[in-house]
């Protein structure tokens, strides 16, 4: 891949008004790994889902995840939905948004740049795990 999925993540995230959740979703639908029409069921993830648990930036990945990799197609999902979530503890060592935003208001700008440096974790992640299986095929 030319473009990385961190990247655009990341711009979408920081620059175009999409949240973290749907930034992911957006970056694999810009580079035409998934339909836009996902970008859509991403938006119900974003800020841990409402709750602020599970990290947004991580269910956009696994809405990737799934649907290239789920029932009805290779069925592979849920191993590497769980080697993603090993991969961002390693670098974050929490995937529950609370946690990774404790002590930033909801909607202020630190909160955002902080924020930021997860979408393009998994972004980065997400395309390394799609490579991989790409090579595998």
């Amino acid at each position: 891949m030319d473009k990385k999925i961190k990247d655009i993540a990341a711009d979408n995230f920081l620059n175009k008004g999409f949240s973290c959740s749907e930034s992911v979703v957006r970056a694999a639908a810009d580079l035409g790994i998934v339909p836009d029409e996902l970008v859509s069921v991403a938006t119900s993830f974003s800020g841990g889902m409402g709750s602020g648990c599970l990290c947004g930036a991580i269910s956009g990945a696994q809405i990737v995840i799934g649907y290239l990799n789920g029932k009805y197609k290779t069925n592979t999902a849920r191993g590497m939905a769980k080697e993603f979530v090993e991969e961002f503890k390693k670098s974050h060592k929490a995937t529950c948004c609370r946690v990774l935003t404790s002590g930033f208001e909801f909607h202020s700008p630190e909160r955002k740049r902080h924020c930021v440096n997860m979408v393009a974790k998994c972004g980065e992640i997400l395309e390394d795990m799609l490579e991989r299986e790409k090579s595998k095929a």
